[in-house]
This record gives C-alpha cells, structure tokens and sequence, in this order.
C-alpha cells in the first residue's frame, strides 16, 4: 500500500456489487444495466471513482459498466468483498489506476480466474516519486495534474475502441468534449493558483496526495498531518509535534479531506494558531453523489476554490462553456 503517513484504514465499508454511480452534471455513469446473455455490449469494470467517471463519459450507452469503488472510498486500504471477484472474473476490461492505488484490488485481479484484459490506466503517466517506508516509489495520485488526467483519458478511449470498434466515433466524440472541458480546467486552475500571494503558496494537508496537484500549479507541499489516524486518537506528543511543526511553516490554513476525521484536525489547527479550511478536500475519491464534487471536474474545481480561498487569492467561478482567458 502506497501511502506516507500513519492514515489507516478509513471509511471501511463493506459492499456488494455496485451497479451504478449516478456522477450529477455528466453523462450517464455507471448506470444500472444488468448484463444479459445476448448482450453484446462490452464489461468494463473500472477501480477508482476517478476512472468510473471518464469511462462513464467516454462510453455512454455503448458500453456496460461497473464502478467498484463508492465516492469515499479509499483505494489504499479497501477490502475486496466475495461480490468484487464475481465481477472482476466477468469482466472483459478492467481499467484500474496501478502504482499500487488500489492494491486489494490489484491483488484479486492478478488471482486465478479473472482472465479480463487489465489496464493501468494511470501507469501511462510518468509518476512523481514519494517517500514510503523509507523506500522511493511512485506517486500514485497522479490525477491532481489535469494533463496527467487527459492522458488517462485518452487511454480509456483508446481502450474502449479496441474492445468496441463498432462505437469508435461516439468513443472519439465523447472523448474529444471530455478533453476539451479538461484543457479549460487545466488552464483555469492555473489563472486561480496565480492570484495567491506567493509567500503563502504552501499547502499542508492531511494526506501526502498533492504532490502533481502542487508542482503543476505552482504551490509548494509544504507538509502533510502525520501520525493523525481515523482510527485511533493520536497522543497528546503526537498532537504537540504536529502543532509544533504547523507553527514553523506559517502557513494562514491547513486543509482536511474528506476521508479524515475533521475533529481531530480542528484540535491540531486551533493549538497551533491556523485556520482549518472549512471545505474539505477531496483526494482518493470524488464526492458523494449531489456533493459539490461528484464528478472529476466539480472535484477539482472545488478543491481549487477551497485551496485558492484559503490562502489568501481571488476565485473566479469554473464554466467549461467559457473559453478560458489567455
């Protein structure tokens, strides 16, 4: 499992075979569409909510699909349910992220019986490396650059194509409005990140997964929360190192996401003097369905609005029908 803090086991859920994710403000996602013996559309089951977003988008009606993971989940610790196997061995695709995102996964998926042609996405993308356990290994969140994020999607096309060939120019048309959307947030984000002053462009969260969000739009990771588990109350030394160590950087906020307990946070933010971002962020997940970030691109766009806000810049609201100012 690729993660550097002493995060452990959150929003441990257990769950059947999941259907359908309704993402709001896209094409149809996940839709229920059971799979039938004369069906011929193709199976894809996809991993992260990231990518059952794209490929919702991506394939439409054309294509029956499976998102495992719920809004929420996180990837890094999430136990495969006896449902999960049924439908990883019937798939005839399996899109996951790799870089070891979603290693429980990765573990049934590499077992005997799912015989689907399996894709790593996000291995398409040449990672950022990350410090784990004392060893160098990739940086798994690679979606926080919305380049990386186009990449991806062109994969999944690509994919669906190969596996589809009949449905090549709606993948292609679905694709190309997808792409468009994602070069418009791409560039607005950088328009957002430029109004922050630059002695506050230092970003401290609770999840060390901001890395290519940071180094692409022009912010510093300045530090990550440590040692504060879901699971467990941290001791009262673990809490005087993290404020201490809050209190050095000067920073005006710290940031939670969603998959932390935000108490926990408020306890280390108010101890050391700091705002804690009322918004949280979301990292390994979009939002829950009708959130301010069910899809990739509300996920991102509120992100930006909580980081931008926060730290002391000017927010313009996201209209991927606007073209972006140069």
């Amino acid at each position: 499992m690729v993660r550097q803090h002493g995060i452990q086991s959150v929003w441990r859920m257990s769950m059947g075979l999941i259907l359908g994710l309704w993402f709001g403000g896209c094409t149809p996602s996940a839709i229920d569409r059971p799979n039938s013996p004369d069906d011929d559309k193709p199976n894809i089951v996809s991993t992260s909510t990231m990518i059952t977003d794209w490929t919702a988008q991506i394939g439409g009606d054309e294509i029956d699909l499976i998102g495992i993971l719920k809004p929420g989940n996180d990837p890094h610790v999430y136990e495969p349910v006896p449902a999960d196997t049924k439908t990883l061995e019937e798939a005839d695709l399996i899109l996951y992220n790799g870089y070891n995102l979603e290693p429980g996964l990765i573990r049934i998926m590499n077992a005997t019986g799912v015989d689907a042609q399996k894709l790593a996405v996000g291995e398409t993308v040449s990672p950022l490396q990350m410090q784990y356990e004392g060893q160098t290994v990739p940086d798994p969140h690679i979606w926080g650059n919305v380049e990386n994020a186009i990449v991806m999607v062109e994969t999944i096309r690509d994919a669906l194509i190969e596996r589809s060939p009949d449905d090549q120019a709606e993948f292609n048309q679905n694709a190309d409005r997808l792409i468009a959307d994602l070069e418009q947030l791409h560039t607005w984000i950088q328009q957002q990140t430029a109004t922050i002053p630059t002695d506050r462009r230092k970003l401290v969260t609770t999840h060390d997964a901001f890395q290519y969000y940071a180094n692409t739009y022009g912010l510093t990771v300045a530090g990550t929360l440590i040692g504060i588990s879901t699971e467990e109350q941290p001791s009262a030394q673990t809490v005087q190192k993290l404020v201490n160590s809050i209190r050095g950087l000067k920073v005006p906020a710290i940031f939670a996401e969603t998959t932390i307990n935000p108490q926990l946070i408020k306890t280390v933010a108010d101890e050391a003097g700091v705002n804690l971002a009322s918004q949280e962020l979301y990292s390994d997940s979009i939002g829950a369905p009708g959130s301010n970030g069910d899809t990739y691109i509300k996920m991102m766009v509120a992100n930006t609005q909580a980081i931008v806000t926060n730290l002391g810049g000017q927010f313009t609201p996201f209209d991927a029908t606007v073209e972006p100012q140069p």
